[in-house]
């Protein structure tokens, strides 16, 4: 569809993907999807046996009250519900502080990486220490040629979920081909 995640399991199955977003902020934010119907389409991923990319993070008013680990904290809780430790080898949380995307601001590689610690703690806490290592963690706010080096560089990013910057090829090309610090 026109909009991020407006397209159905099946749809999606019968095209071959594998990886299915979850919990965008457009769609937490446009179409007001809350943490329930979120959590509904993890497990309907996971049952149709496709991989949930579930996307988390807090808005600029959370980040400046000093809410982001208990937004996602939140979310991680909610979103999870029913997932099993074993189910969890196929999710893959991408962190999007929501006041970096778009906006020309900048989430701070040092907060990006204390972040993703808080998720990988939190998902240690959820299931157990094996489970949390194993789970892939991506950055996606506002990624650049110029911030993914840094960003990559971080022990607890994994990778990065790409927007706006998937569209110009060179931009694209750049943060594919990052250079590891």
């Amino acid at each position: 569809g026109a909009y991020t995640c407006a397209v159905s399991a099946s749809m999606v199955t019968s095209l071959g993907c594998q990886y299915v977003l979850c919990g965008h902020s457009e769609r937490r934010t446009v179409f007001k999807d809350d943490d329930e119907a979120i959590n509904k389409k993890v497990l309907k991923v996971i049952e149709d046996g496709m991989r949930p990319v579930l996307c988390i993070g807090e808005t600029e008013e959370e980040y400046d009250a000093g809410l982001c680990a208990d937004v996602c904290k939140l979310q991680l809780a909610k979103d999870l519900a029913g997932v099993s430790a074993s189910d969890m080898k196929d999710v893959v949380i991408a962190y999007e502080p929501v006041w970096a995307i778009g906006t020309g601001k900048v989430c701070p590689c040092d907060v990006a990486q204390q972040v993703h610690k808080t998720i990988r703690d939190y998902l240690a806490e959820l299931y157990d220490r094996s489970t949390a290592d194993a789970v892939r963690i991506q950055y996606g706010g506002s990624v650049t040629p110029e911030s993914v080096d840094e960003l990559m560089a971080q022990p607890d990013i994994d990778g990065c979920l790409v927007g706006g910057a998937s569209l110009v090829a060179e931009k694209f090309a750049r943060i594919c081909n990052f250079v590891r610090k």
